[in-house]
């Protein structure tokens, strides 16, 4: 479950850039409001790892995020989303090169991919089912991919004239992607974590 962290009033998005409580903690910004986001479950976090390692064999190194970056999207105010792992396009990489902070901004190019995988709970439910498809379409990001391990799918959204056109990927159906196009995975060998 996610809690918002105490603030007495709404951050702008580069107040949320300057912010460090002085902790690790992570936190999203959500209309203006930093939302913690606590420590993934353990399947989780190894299904992100799998994935990674999978990705790796597919992109070189560099083009991989693996929540080591941010992405600030639309919303009524300020938003910036923690994705689990992204795949740059080259000119998303490079619009990074030389800054501080490893954060996507609007007016850099959107990588070609972004991963979130779900954890328990309506709220992060709804968050990356919902939320998240409308922001990452905005950003006209070409794709998302939602990994379930509660419902042991994977839903793929290709960005299509302005929206997302979802697929939803069960049991032995392999996961057809476009930007990774030779993904020959099934979602029970995701959730299996076996290649």
């Amino acid at each position: 479950m996610t809690n918002a962290a105490p603030r007495s009033k709404v951050m702008t998005f580069e107040e949320y850039l300057a912010y460090d409580d002085g902790t690790d903690t992570q936190y999203e910004l959500v209309d203006g409001e930093l939302v913690e986001m606590p420590p993934e479950s353990e399947e989780n976090a190894n299904l992100a790892r799998f994935l990674y390692s999978v990705l790796l064999q597919h992109f070189p190194f560099y083009l991989i995020g693996h929540k080591d970056l941010e992405i600030e999207v639309s919303g009524r105010r300020a938003r910036c989303r923690l994705p689990d792992l992204i795949v740059h396009t080259e000119e998303s990489q490079a619009a990074l090169l030389g800054t501080k902070r490893a954060t996507i901004t609007r007016d850099m190019p959107p990588p070609a991919l972004v991963i979130e995988v779900v954890s328990p709970g309506s709220t992060n439910r709804t968050r990356d089912y919902r939320h998240k498809h409308t922001e990452y379409a905005a950003r006209g990001i070409a794709e998302y991919w939602i990994v379930d391990p509660e419902e042991r799918q994977i839903t793929v959204c290709k960005w299509v004239d302005g929206a997302y056109e979802d697929t939803i990927v069960r049991g032995r159906d392999r996961l057809e992607s476009e930007i990774v196009s030779s993904f020959a995975l099934s979602a029970d060998q995701v959730f299996a974590m076996k290649v």
